[in-house]
């Protein structure tokens, strides 16, 4: 399941609305919304999830964070390292073999280290 499925769920489960009831709604297969509720589809279109925020009327935060969800919802992503340091490409390799064995309680950790050691850069690094 993606973060972006989750919230779909979690908002469907929370108004008793069926998958079946939501996709008549919106004019969308249940096929469709179930694979990206599942993550077996990539991210929806912007399009599709504007029609989501107005279903679920969400507004302001709710909407922008449904948004920003569904950026980071592709089940299926692509590492590129070319270019980049071998201390890159070994992270990328290590991550893509381990991760499947890998439970919510270490990937907070990853994700939390991640998030607190990025800073964008200032310029050119030398």
């Amino acid at each position: 399941m993606t973060p972006f499925g989750e919230m779909i769920r979690e908002l469907r489960k929370s108004r008793g609305i069926t998958l079946k009831k939501m996709s008549e709604d919106l004019g969308v297969t249940s096929a469709y919304f179930s694979a990206l509720e599942h993550g077996h589809r990539g991210q929806p279109g912007s399009g599709l999830v504007q029609q989501i925020c107005g279903y679920f009327e969400l507004m302001w935060d709710d909407a922008e964070e449904l948004k920003r969800l569904a950026s980071i919802s592709h089940p299926r992503v692509v590492i590129t390292t070319a270019g980049l340091s071998p201390k890159a490409t070994q992270v990328a390799n290590v991550l893509a073999k381990k991760i499947k064995s890998m439970d919510d309680e270490t990937l907070e950790w990853i994700l939390a280290e991640i998030e607190s050691r990025h800073v964008p850069l200032k310029g050119p690094r030398h």
